[in-house]
Protein backbone atom coordinates (compact mmCIF):
# COMPACT_ATOMS: atom_id res chain seq x y z
CA UNK A 1 0.00 0.00 0.00
CA UNK A 2 1.01 3.43 -0.20
CA UNK A 3 1.74 4.98 2.66
CA UNK A 4 3.57 8.56 2.29
CA UNK A 5 3.61 10.49 -1.03
CA UNK A 6 6.40 13.99 -1.62
CA UNK A 7 5.85 15.98 -4.44
CA UNK A 8 8.08 19.00 -5.25
CA UNK A 9 7.99 21.17 -7.91
CA UNK A 10 5.99 19.49 -10.36
CA UNK A 11 3.33 21.38 -12.24
CA UNK A 12 1.28 23.62 -10.07
CA UNK A 13 2.53 21.83 -6.74
CA UNK A 14 5.42 23.53 -4.77
CA UNK A 15 5.55 21.47 -2.47
CA UNK A 16 3.12 18.91 -1.07
CA UNK A 17 3.98 15.72 1.33
CA UNK A 18 1.28 13.46 2.82
CA UNK A 19 0.75 9.69 4.32
CA UNK A 20 -2.37 7.93 3.27
CA UNK A 21 -3.73 4.71 5.56
CA UNK A 22 -5.42 1.41 4.42
CA UNK A 23 -8.53 1.07 3.51
CA UNK A 24 -10.91 3.34 1.61
CA UNK A 25 -9.12 6.82 1.07
CA UNK A 26 -11.29 9.88 -0.87
CA UNK A 27 -10.03 12.54 -3.17
CA UNK A 28 -12.34 15.65 -3.58
CA UNK A 29 -12.01 18.76 -4.83
CA UNK A 30 -13.64 21.27 -7.94
CA UNK A 31 -12.96 20.53 -11.42
CA UNK A 32 -9.20 21.86 -12.47
CA UNK A 33 -8.38 21.95 -8.92
CA UNK A 34 -5.58 19.81 -9.45
CA UNK A 35 -6.60 16.16 -9.11
CA UNK A 36 -5.23 15.28 -12.85
CA UNK A 37 -2.05 16.58 -11.46
CA UNK A 38 -2.09 14.40 -8.61
CA UNK A 39 -2.66 11.25 -10.64
CA UNK A 40 0.36 12.77 -13.33
CA UNK A 41 2.70 12.45 -10.04
CA UNK A 42 2.04 8.98 -9.55
CA UNK A 43 2.33 8.16 -12.64
CA UNK A 44 5.97 9.22 -12.78
CA UNK A 45 6.45 7.65 -9.80
CA UNK A 46 5.02 4.15 -12.28
CA UNK A 47 7.33 4.60 -14.44
CA UNK A 48 6.05 7.39 -17.30
CA UNK A 49 7.95 9.62 -19.28
CA UNK A 50 8.37 12.83 -18.16
CA UNK A 51 9.57 16.38 -20.01
CA UNK A 52 10.84 20.06 -18.85
CA UNK A 53 7.02 20.73 -19.14
CA UNK A 54 6.04 18.68 -15.76
CA UNK A 55 8.47 21.88 -13.73
CA UNK A 56 6.86 24.31 -11.92
CA UNK A 57 9.97 26.11 -11.27
CA UNK A 58 12.55 25.79 -14.95
CA UNK A 59 15.44 26.19 -12.41
CA UNK A 60 14.97 23.87 -9.76
CA UNK A 61 14.54 19.93 -10.27
CA UNK A 62 11.42 18.16 -9.37
CA UNK A 63 11.18 15.51 -6.79
CA UNK A 64 8.25 12.98 -6.23
CA UNK A 65 8.59 10.43 -3.96
CA UNK A 66 6.63 7.32 -2.87
CA UNK A 67 6.57 4.97 0.44
CA UNK A 68 5.06 1.70 0.28
CA UNK A 69 4.68 -0.95 2.53
CA UNK A 70 5.18 -4.33 0.43
CA UNK A 71 5.37 -7.35 2.87
CA UNK A 72 2.26 -8.66 1.32
CA UNK A 73 3.22 -8.41 -2.12
CA UNK A 74 5.19 -11.56 -2.41
CA UNK A 75 8.08 -8.98 -4.31
CA UNK A 76 11.35 -10.18 -3.09
CA UNK A 77 11.76 -12.22 -6.18
CA UNK A 78 11.56 -8.90 -8.64
CA UNK A 79 13.97 -7.15 -6.64
CA UNK A 80 16.75 -9.94 -6.62
CA UNK A 81 15.80 -10.63 -10.42
CA UNK A 82 16.29 -6.80 -10.71
CA UNK A 83 19.55 -6.18 -8.69
CA UNK A 84 17.56 -4.29 -5.93
CA UNK A 85 17.56 -3.77 -2.51
CA UNK A 86 14.32 -5.55 -0.81
CA UNK A 87 12.75 -3.65 2.08
CA UNK A 88 9.26 -4.18 3.36
CA UNK A 89 9.20 -0.33 3.30
CA UNK A 90 10.20 0.32 -0.06
CA UNK A 91 10.51 4.07 -1.40
CA UNK A 92 10.58 4.69 -5.29
CA UNK A 93 12.09 8.19 -6.07
CA UNK A 94 11.83 10.36 -9.52
CA UNK A 95 13.62 13.14 -10.36
CA UNK A 96 13.48 15.57 -13.29
CA UNK A 97 16.33 17.77 -14.10
CA UNK A 98 16.34 21.38 -15.03
CA UNK A 99 18.57 19.64 -18.21
CA UNK A 100 15.04 17.45 -19.06
CA UNK A 101 17.18 14.18 -17.57
CA UNK A 102 14.68 11.98 -15.94
CA UNK A 103 16.06 9.62 -13.36
CA UNK A 104 14.44 6.99 -11.23
CA UNK A 105 15.26 5.09 -8.11
CA UNK A 106 14.21 2.49 -6.04
CA UNK A 107 15.80 2.03 -2.06
CA UNK A 108 17.95 4.77 -3.67
CA UNK A 109 19.38 2.15 -6.44
CA UNK A 110 19.33 3.67 -9.60
CA UNK A 111 16.79 1.59 -12.12
CA UNK A 112 15.89 1.87 -15.54
CA UNK A 113 12.22 2.95 -17.04
CA UNK A 114 11.24 -0.67 -18.14
CA UNK A 115 12.29 -1.66 -14.46
CA UNK A 116 9.70 1.31 -12.75
CA UNK A 117 7.17 -0.12 -14.90
CA UNK A 118 6.97 -3.67 -14.13
CA UNK A 119 7.37 -2.39 -10.38
CA UNK A 120 4.74 -0.09 -10.73
CA UNK A 121 2.35 -2.40 -12.46
CA UNK A 122 2.33 -4.05 -8.97
CA UNK A 123 2.33 -1.32 -6.25
CA UNK A 124 -0.64 0.69 -8.28
CA UNK A 125 -4.06 -0.22 -10.47
CA UNK A 126 -5.28 3.16 -11.73
CA UNK A 127 -8.38 2.97 -13.22
CA UNK A 128 -10.36 5.69 -14.88
CA UNK A 129 -13.55 4.80 -17.75
CA UNK A 130 -10.97 4.93 -20.87
CA UNK A 131 -8.80 2.09 -18.54
CA UNK A 132 -11.67 0.03 -18.15
CA UNK A 133 -10.60 -1.30 -21.84
CA UNK A 134 -8.83 -3.81 -19.97
CA UNK A 135 -12.03 -5.63 -19.69
CA UNK A 136 -11.51 -6.24 -22.87
CA UNK A 137 -8.21 -7.79 -22.76
CA UNK A 138 -8.72 -11.67 -23.22
CA UNK A 139 -5.29 -11.98 -20.88
CA UNK A 140 -6.92 -10.13 -18.49
CA UNK A 141 -10.23 -11.95 -18.80
CA UNK A 142 -8.45 -15.38 -18.67
CA UNK A 143 -6.90 -13.42 -14.98
CA UNK A 144 -9.92 -12.89 -13.83
CA UNK A 145 -11.45 -16.56 -14.49
CA UNK A 146 -8.54 -18.16 -13.36
CA UNK A 147 -8.28 -16.71 -10.08
CA UNK A 148 -12.07 -17.91 -9.19
CA UNK A 149 -10.98 -21.18 -10.35
CA UNK A 150 -8.05 -21.63 -8.23
CA UNK A 151 -6.36 -23.39 -11.30
CA UNK A 152 -2.70 -21.14 -10.86
CA UNK A 153 -0.92 -24.20 -9.31
CA UNK A 154 -1.85 -26.03 -13.23
CA UNK A 155 -1.16 -23.05 -15.24
CA UNK A 156 2.19 -22.45 -13.50
CA UNK A 157 2.98 -26.47 -14.35
CA UNK A 158 1.74 -26.20 -18.03
CA UNK A 159 3.97 -23.08 -18.73
CA UNK A 160 6.78 -24.98 -17.66
CA UNK A 161 6.27 -27.93 -19.96
CA UNK A 162 5.10 -25.60 -22.77
CA UNK A 163 8.76 -23.61 -22.34
CA UNK A 164 10.45 -26.96 -21.81
CA UNK A 165 8.29 -28.20 -25.58
CA UNK A 166 9.30 -24.78 -27.35
CA UNK A 167 12.77 -25.21 -26.60
CA UNK A 168 13.01 -28.87 -27.89
CA UNK A 169 10.84 -27.99 -31.05
CA UNK A 170 13.24 -25.04 -31.68
CA UNK A 171 16.29 -27.54 -30.90
CA UNK A 172 14.96 -29.93 -33.34
CA UNK A 173 14.41 -27.34 -36.42
CA UNK A 174 18.32 -26.62 -35.42
CA UNK A 175 19.12 -30.51 -35.99
CA UNK A 176 17.46 -30.34 -39.01
CA UNK A 177 18.57 -27.19 -40.26
CA UNK A 178 22.34 -29.34 -39.51
CA UNK A 179 20.81 -32.13 -41.07
CA UNK A 180 20.23 -30.49 -44.20
CA UNK A 181 23.74 -28.41 -44.20
CA UNK A 182 25.71 -31.68 -43.38
CA UNK A 183 24.19 -33.22 -46.81
CA UNK A 184 24.96 -30.70 -48.67
CA UNK A 185 28.85 -31.01 -47.72
CA UNK A 186 28.64 -34.79 -46.21
CA UNK A 187 30.16 -36.02 -49.62
CA UNK A 188 33.13 -33.26 -49.55
CA UNK A 189 33.95 -33.78 -45.64
CA UNK A 190 34.40 -37.62 -46.47
CA UNK A 191 36.90 -37.05 -48.85
CA UNK A 192 38.81 -34.77 -46.68
CA UNK A 193 38.85 -37.29 -43.72
CA UNK A 194 40.01 -40.04 -45.85
CA UNK A 195 42.45 -38.04 -46.75
CA UNK A 196 43.98 -37.50 -43.64
CA UNK A 197 42.84 -41.13 -42.30
CA UNK A 198 45.28 -42.47 -45.40
CA UNK A 199 48.31 -39.90 -44.22
CA UNK A 200 48.19 -42.04 -40.53
CA UNK A 201 48.86 -39.25 -38.78
CA UNK A 202 47.94 -40.63 -34.99
CA UNK A 203 50.99 -40.67 -32.83
CA UNK A 204 53.52 -39.54 -35.60
CA UNK A 205 56.61 -37.11 -34.55
CA UNK A 206 57.45 -34.84 -38.03
CA UNK A 207 60.55 -34.14 -36.37
CA UNK A 208 61.71 -37.77 -36.16
CA UNK A 209 60.26 -38.53 -39.84
CA UNK A 210 62.26 -35.71 -41.23
CA UNK A 211 65.66 -36.81 -38.85
CA UNK A 212 65.39 -40.36 -40.33
CA UNK A 213 65.07 -38.64 -43.84
CA UNK A 214 68.02 -36.81 -43.77
CA UNK A 215 69.77 -39.94 -42.52
CA UNK A 216 68.43 -41.99 -45.67
CA UNK A 217 69.41 -39.29 -47.78
CA UNK A 218 72.94 -38.90 -46.63
CA UNK A 219 73.63 -42.22 -46.47
CA UNK A 220 76.65 -42.11 -48.68
CA UNK A 221 78.48 -39.19 -46.87
CA UNK A 222 77.96 -40.62 -43.54
CA UNK A 223 79.61 -43.78 -44.80
CA UNK A 224 82.21 -41.87 -45.61
CA UNK A 225 82.73 -39.96 -42.67
CA UNK A 226 82.53 -42.97 -40.57
CA UNK A 227 84.77 -44.47 -42.36
CA UNK A 228 87.49 -41.97 -41.90
CA UNK A 229 86.98 -41.80 -38.20
CA UNK A 230 87.37 -45.22 -38.30
CA UNK A 231 91.33 -44.85 -39.74
CA UNK A 232 91.66 -41.66 -37.63
CA UNK A 233 91.38 -44.19 -34.53
CA UNK A 234 93.23 -47.47 -36.13
CA UNK A 235 95.89 -46.62 -38.47
CA UNK A 236 99.03 -48.72 -37.52
CA UNK A 237 101.23 -45.69 -38.15
CA UNK A 238 99.36 -42.60 -36.97
CA UNK A 239 96.38 -43.77 -35.86
CA UNK A 240 95.24 -42.73 -32.66
CA UNK A 241 94.45 -45.62 -30.44
CA UNK A 242 97.91 -46.81 -31.58
CA UNK A 243 98.98 -43.64 -30.24
CA UNK A 244 97.33 -43.48 -27.35
CA UNK A 245 98.37 -46.92 -26.64
CA UNK A 246 101.93 -45.99 -26.88
CA UNK A 247 101.29 -43.14 -24.61
CA UNK A 248 99.83 -45.08 -21.62
CA UNK A 249 103.03 -47.14 -21.64
CA UNK A 250 104.73 -44.25 -20.98
CA UNK A 251 102.97 -42.57 -18.47
CA UNK A 252 103.12 -46.02 -16.54
CA UNK A 253 106.59 -46.02 -16.82
CA UNK A 254 106.19 -42.46 -14.82
CA UNK A 255 103.92 -43.89 -12.51
CA UNK A 256 106.18 -46.20 -11.49
CA UNK A 257 109.10 -43.75 -10.63
CA UNK A 258 107.03 -41.60 -8.58
CA UNK A 259 103.72 -41.57 -7.33
CA UNK A 260 102.73 -38.09 -8.10
CA UNK A 261 102.15 -39.28 -11.76
CA UNK A 262 99.82 -41.55 -11.07
CA UNK A 263 96.89 -39.27 -11.50
CA UNK A 264 97.95 -38.76 -14.85
CA UNK A 265 98.71 -42.25 -15.73
CA UNK A 266 94.71 -42.86 -14.90
CA UNK A 267 93.28 -39.87 -16.75
CA UNK A 268 95.22 -41.55 -20.02
CA UNK A 269 94.08 -44.96 -19.05
CA UNK A 270 90.20 -43.29 -19.08
CA UNK A 271 90.91 -41.41 -22.60
CA UNK A 272 92.02 -44.75 -24.32
CA UNK A 273 88.99 -46.43 -23.34
CA UNK A 274 86.32 -43.52 -23.93
CA UNK A 275 88.10 -43.82 -27.88
CA UNK A 276 88.38 -47.64 -27.76
CA UNK A 277 84.56 -47.40 -27.23
CA UNK A 278 83.85 -44.71 -29.58
CA UNK A 279 85.77 -47.02 -32.29
CA UNK A 280 83.80 -49.99 -31.69
CA UNK A 281 80.53 -47.39 -31.86
CA UNK A 282 81.95 -46.32 -35.19
CA UNK A 283 82.16 -49.99 -36.43
CA UNK A 284 78.55 -50.61 -35.28
CA UNK A 285 77.23 -47.71 -36.85
CA UNK A 286 79.07 -48.47 -40.34
CA UNK A 287 77.30 -51.56 -40.27
CA UNK A 288 73.91 -49.99 -39.63
CA UNK A 289 74.48 -47.58 -42.41
CA UNK A 290 72.94 -48.66 -45.90
CA UNK A 291 71.62 -46.46 -49.14
CA UNK A 292 67.27 -47.40 -49.35
CA UNK A 293 66.11 -45.43 -52.39
CA UNK A 294 62.44 -47.51 -51.47
CA UNK A 295 62.43 -46.52 -47.94
CA UNK A 296 63.90 -42.87 -49.11
CA UNK A 297 61.31 -42.68 -51.43
CA UNK A 298 58.54 -43.71 -49.01
CA UNK A 299 59.69 -41.02 -46.70
CA UNK A 300 59.98 -38.64 -48.84
CA UNK A 301 56.37 -38.94 -50.24
CA UNK A 302 55.12 -39.06 -46.66
CA UNK A 303 56.70 -35.75 -45.75
CA UNK A 304 55.03 -34.26 -48.99
CA UNK A 305 51.79 -35.39 -48.18
CA UNK A 306 52.24 -33.83 -45.07
CA UNK A 307 53.38 -30.32 -46.38
CA UNK A 308 50.24 -30.49 -48.87
CA UNK A 309 47.88 -31.24 -46.09
CA UNK A 310 49.30 -28.44 -44.00
CA UNK A 311 48.83 -26.33 -46.61
CA UNK A 312 45.60 -27.21 -47.77
CA UNK A 313 44.28 -26.80 -44.57
CA UNK A 314 45.82 -23.62 -43.42
CA UNK A 315 47.85 -25.06 -40.81
CA UNK A 316 51.92 -25.73 -39.42
CA UNK A 317 51.75 -28.54 -37.38
CA UNK A 318 50.66 -32.16 -37.23
CA UNK A 319 48.76 -31.95 -34.13
CA UNK A 320 46.25 -29.43 -35.84
CA UNK A 321 45.72 -31.75 -38.92
CA UNK A 322 44.87 -34.19 -36.03
CA UNK A 323 42.30 -32.33 -35.01
CA UNK A 324 41.14 -31.43 -37.87
CA UNK A 325 40.51 -34.96 -38.62
CA UNK A 326 39.07 -35.17 -35.39
CA UNK A 327 36.54 -32.38 -36.49
CA UNK A 328 35.85 -34.31 -39.50
CA UNK A 329 35.31 -37.59 -37.84
CA UNK A 330 32.84 -36.14 -35.04
CA UNK A 331 30.66 -34.66 -37.98
CA UNK A 332 30.42 -37.46 -40.07
CA UNK A 333 29.31 -39.69 -37.03
CA UNK A 334 26.90 -36.77 -36.45
CA UNK A 335 25.68 -36.69 -39.87
CA UNK A 336 25.53 -40.30 -40.01
CA UNK A 337 23.33 -40.82 -36.39
CA UNK A 338 21.78 -37.96 -36.91
CA UNK A 339 18.36 -39.53 -38.01
CA UNK A 340 17.98 -41.52 -34.83
CA UNK A 341 18.55 -38.03 -33.53
CA UNK A 342 16.15 -36.23 -34.60
CA UNK A 343 13.87 -39.35 -33.83
CA UNK A 344 14.85 -39.49 -30.27
CA UNK A 345 13.71 -35.01 -30.17
CA UNK A 346 10.13 -35.92 -32.04
CA UNK A 347 9.48 -38.61 -29.07
CA UNK A 348 10.23 -35.93 -26.54
CA UNK A 349 8.05 -33.37 -28.65
CA UNK A 350 5.17 -36.33 -28.40
CA UNK A 351 5.71 -36.78 -24.61
CA UNK A 352 5.79 -33.19 -24.06
CA UNK A 353 2.64 -32.57 -26.05
CA UNK A 354 0.92 -35.34 -24.21
CA UNK A 355 2.01 -33.67 -20.79
CA UNK A 356 0.75 -30.46 -22.18
CA UNK A 357 -2.62 -31.74 -23.39
CA UNK A 358 -3.34 -33.61 -19.95
CA UNK A 359 -2.55 -30.42 -18.08
CA UNK A 360 -4.72 -28.26 -20.77
CA UNK A 361 -7.69 -30.41 -20.45
CA UNK A 362 -7.53 -30.27 -16.29
CA UNK A 363 -6.76 -26.43 -16.41
CA UNK A 364 -10.01 -26.29 -19.16
CA UNK A 365 -12.20 -28.58 -16.47
CA UNK A 366 -11.27 -26.22 -13.34
CA UNK A 367 -12.24 -22.93 -15.84
CA UNK A 368 -15.38 -25.10 -16.50
CA UNK A 369 -16.65 -24.88 -13.19
CA UNK A 370 -15.40 -21.61 -11.80
CA UNK A 371 -16.99 -19.59 -14.70
CA UNK A 372 -20.67 -20.31 -13.02
CA UNK A 373 -19.22 -18.77 -9.64
CA UNK A 374 -18.04 -15.56 -11.63
CA UNK A 375 -21.06 -15.30 -13.71
CA UNK A 376 -23.66 -15.63 -10.52
CA UNK A 377 -21.49 -12.84 -8.60
CA UNK A 378 -21.01 -10.93 -11.31
CA UNK A 379 -24.84 -10.55 -12.25
CA UNK A 380 -25.49 -9.86 -8.39
CA UNK A 381 -22.92 -7.48 -7.33
CA UNK A 382 -24.13 -5.84 -11.19
CA UNK A 383 -28.07 -5.82 -9.70
CA UNK A 384 -26.83 -3.92 -6.92
CA UNK A 385 -25.81 -1.04 -9.02
CA UNK A 386 -28.39 -0.04 -11.26
CA UNK A 387 -27.92 -3.08 -13.61
CA UNK A 388 -30.37 -5.10 -13.19
CA UNK A 389 -30.87 -6.75 -16.15
CA UNK A 390 -27.01 -7.29 -16.83
CA UNK A 391 -26.09 -11.04 -18.13
CA UNK A 392 -22.70 -12.42 -19.37
CA UNK A 393 -21.97 -15.76 -21.34
CA UNK A 394 -18.72 -16.84 -20.80
CA UNK A 395 -17.54 -20.00 -22.35
CA UNK A 396 -14.28 -21.80 -23.07
CA UNK A 397 -13.72 -24.53 -25.77
CA UNK A 398 -10.42 -26.42 -26.22
CA UNK A 399 -8.68 -25.72 -28.91
CA UNK A 400 -5.77 -27.49 -31.29
CA UNK A 401 -2.75 -25.40 -30.60
CA UNK A 402 -0.88 -24.63 -27.55
CA UNK A 403 -1.30 -20.99 -26.16
CA UNK A 404 0.71 -19.23 -23.29
CA UNK A 405 -1.51 -20.57 -20.51
CA UNK A 406 -3.57 -23.87 -21.46
CA UNK A 407 -5.54 -24.99 -24.76
CA UNK A 408 -8.78 -22.85 -24.32
CA UNK A 409 -10.49 -20.16 -26.70
CA UNK A 410 -12.32 -17.94 -24.47
CA UNK A 411 -15.71 -16.66 -25.35
CA UNK A 412 -16.59 -13.43 -22.89
CA UNK A 413 -20.16 -11.90 -23.81
CA UNK A 414 -22.31 -9.71 -22.25
CA UNK A 415 -25.85 -8.13 -22.60
CA UNK A 416 -26.88 -5.14 -20.53
CA UNK A 417 -30.56 -5.14 -21.01
CA UNK A 418 -33.52 -7.99 -21.14
CA UNK A 419 -34.03 -9.47 -24.27
CA UNK A 420 -30.80 -7.99 -26.17
CA UNK A 421 -28.35 -9.82 -28.00
CA UNK A 422 -24.83 -11.03 -26.60
CA UNK A 423 -21.89 -9.65 -27.16
CA UNK A 424 -18.51 -8.75 -26.99
CA UNK A 425 -18.06 -6.41 -23.90
CA UNK A 426 -16.18 -3.25 -25.68
CA UNK A 427 -19.94 -3.95 -28.22
CA UNK A 428 -22.40 -4.38 -26.14
CA UNK A 429 -21.39 -2.24 -22.92
CA UNK A 430 -21.36 1.75 -22.15
CA UNK A 431 -18.30 3.39 -20.81
CA UNK A 432 -20.14 3.69 -17.83
CA UNK A 433 -21.61 0.29 -17.92
CA UNK A 434 -17.97 -0.76 -18.55
CA UNK A 435 -16.70 1.03 -15.32
CA UNK A 436 -19.23 -0.93 -13.12
CA UNK A 437 -17.85 -3.94 -14.42
CA UNK A 438 -14.78 -3.30 -13.71
CA UNK A 439 -15.34 -2.32 -10.42
CA UNK A 440 -17.35 -5.91 -9.59
CA UNK A 441 -14.65 -7.29 -10.93
CA UNK A 442 -11.70 -5.93 -9.01
CA UNK A 443 -14.41 -6.48 -5.99
CA UNK A 444 -14.91 -10.13 -6.90
CA UNK A 445 -10.76 -10.42 -7.05
CA UNK A 446 -9.64 -9.01 -3.97
CA UNK A 447 -11.47 -11.73 -2.20
CA UNK A 448 -9.78 -13.95 -3.93
CA UNK A 449 -6.02 -12.61 -3.97
CA UNK A 450 -3.53 -9.81 -2.48
CA UNK A 451 -4.49 -7.00 -4.93
CA UNK A 452 -2.25 -3.74 -5.51
CA UNK A 453 -3.68 -0.71 -4.34
CA UNK A 454 -6.41 0.70 -6.56
CA UNK A 455 -7.46 4.52 -7.50
CA UNK A 456 -10.54 4.77 -8.75
CA UNK A 457 -10.65 7.85 -11.18
CA UNK A 458 -14.02 9.24 -11.40
CA UNK A 459 -15.38 5.65 -12.37
CA UNK A 460 -18.45 6.93 -10.90
CA UNK A 461 -19.22 9.07 -13.30
CA UNK A 462 -22.74 9.84 -14.79
CA UNK A 463 -23.76 7.47 -11.63
CA UNK A 464 -26.12 9.14 -8.81
CA UNK A 465 -28.51 8.19 -5.80
CA UNK A 466 -28.63 4.50 -4.66
CA UNK A 467 -26.46 3.14 -7.12
CA UNK A 468 -23.76 5.60 -6.14
CA UNK A 469 -24.39 4.33 -2.39
CA UNK A 470 -23.77 0.91 -3.99
CA UNK A 471 -20.65 1.65 -5.46
CA UNK A 472 -19.12 3.36 -2.16
CA UNK A 473 -20.32 0.11 -0.02
CA UNK A 474 -18.14 -1.77 -2.81
CA UNK A 475 -15.10 0.10 -2.46
CA UNK A 476 -15.83 0.32 1.03
CA UNK A 477 -15.87 -3.81 1.50
CA UNK A 478 -12.53 -3.48 -0.50
CA UNK A 479 -11.20 -1.49 1.52
CA UNK A 480 -11.36 -3.81 4.37
CA UNK A 481 -8.64 -6.10 2.20
CA UNK A 482 -6.41 -3.70 0.52
CA UNK A 483 -6.14 0.08 0.14
CA UNK A 484 -8.31 1.97 -2.45
CA UNK A 485 -8.74 5.27 -3.79
CA UNK A 486 -11.50 7.19 -4.97
CA UNK A 487 -11.43 10.12 -6.52
CA UNK A 488 -14.93 11.23 -7.26
CA UNK A 489 -17.64 14.14 -7.56
CA UNK A 490 -20.23 11.80 -5.18
CA UNK A 491 -21.35 12.73 -1.58
CA UNK A 492 -22.57 9.43 -1.15
CA UNK A 493 -19.12 7.99 -2.19
CA UNK A 494 -17.19 10.68 -0.86
CA UNK A 495 -18.51 10.12 3.16
CA UNK A 496 -17.44 6.16 2.91
CA UNK A 497 -14.01 7.10 3.46
CA UNK A 498 -11.77 6.49 6.05
CA UNK A 499 -9.60 9.08 5.27
CA UNK A 500 -10.79 12.02 3.21
CA UNK A 501 -8.57 14.45 1.13
CA UNK A 502 -9.41 17.36 -0.73
CA UNK A 503 -7.35 18.98 -3.47
CA UNK A 504 -7.61 23.11 -3.70
CA UNK A 505 -5.68 26.00 -5.96
CA UNK A 506 -4.71 28.49 -4.01
CA UNK A 507 -3.42 31.91 -5.18
CA UNK A 508 -0.19 33.65 -3.33
CA UNK A 509 1.56 36.61 -4.54
CA UNK A 510 -0.19 36.05 -7.84
CA UNK A 511 0.91 32.87 -8.20
CA UNK A 512 -1.57 29.41 -8.20
CA UNK A 513 -0.84 26.52 -6.38
CA UNK A 514 -2.20 23.26 -5.63
CA UNK A 515 -2.45 21.84 -2.11
CA UNK A 516 -3.53 18.27 -1.00
CA UNK A 517 -5.48 18.63 2.57
CA UNK A 518 -6.59 15.92 4.76
CA UNK A 519 -10.10 16.98 6.35
CA UNK A 520 -11.27 16.96 10.00
CA UNK A 521 -14.56 15.59 10.95
CA UNK A 522 -16.16 19.10 10.59
CA UNK A 523 -14.51 20.02 7.28
CA UNK A 524 -15.70 16.68 5.79
CA UNK A 525 -19.32 17.72 6.87
CA UNK A 526 -18.80 20.99 4.80
CA UNK A 527 -17.13 19.36 1.90
CA UNK A 528 -19.69 16.81 1.40
CA UNK A 529 -22.45 19.44 2.58
CA UNK A 530 -20.99 21.08 -0.74
CA UNK A 531 -20.84 18.55 -3.19
CA UNK A 532 -24.61 18.54 -2.34
CA UNK A 533 -25.88 22.05 -2.26
CA UNK A 534 -22.80 24.04 -4.56
CA UNK A 535 -21.05 26.86 -3.14
CA UNK A 536 -23.87 28.38 -1.09
CA UNK A 537 -23.84 25.71 1.82
CA UNK A 538 -27.47 25.41 3.31
CA UNK A 539 -28.68 23.55 6.66
CA UNK A 540 -30.06 20.98 4.97
CA UNK A 541 -27.15 20.20 3.20
CA UNK A 542 -24.96 20.11 6.32
CA UNK A 543 -27.53 17.58 7.86
CA UNK A 544 -28.03 15.17 5.02
CA UNK A 545 -23.59 15.50 4.84
CA UNK A 546 -24.01 14.44 8.90
CA UNK A 547 -26.34 11.77 8.04
CA UNK A 548 -24.14 10.11 5.11
CA UNK A 549 -21.22 10.36 7.10
CA UNK A 550 -23.01 8.51 9.84
CA UNK A 551 -24.40 5.44 7.54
Amino acid sequence: MLTQLSIKNFALIDSLQVEFDKGLTIITGETGAGKSILLGGLALILGKRADLSSLKDKDRKCVIEAEFSIKKYKLKQFFEENDLDYDHDTIVRREILPSGKSRAFVNDVPVRLGVLQALGDQLIDIHSQHQTLQLTDNQFQFQVIDTLANVSDEVTSYQEVLKTYQATQKELRNIRDEQAALEKEHDYNMFLLKELEEAKLEGLILADLEAQYERLNNAEDIKTNLSTSEQILSDEQVGVLNLLSELQVVSGKLSGIAPEFNSLAERIKSSYIELDDIYNEIINLQGEVSFNPEQLEEISSKLQKIFDLQKKHNVLSVEELVEIQTELSEKAAVSENIDEVIQAKEKELTTLSNQLKQLAKTIHQKRTEGIPKLVEQLERLLANLGMPNARFDIKVQLAKQFYANGMDDLQFLFAANKGGNFNELKKAASGGELSRVMLCIKAILSKYMQLPTIMFDEIDTGVSGEVANKMARIMQHMGKSMQVFSITHLPQIAAKGKQHFKVYKQDINEVTTTHLKELREEERIEEIAQMLSGAKISDSALANAKELLKS
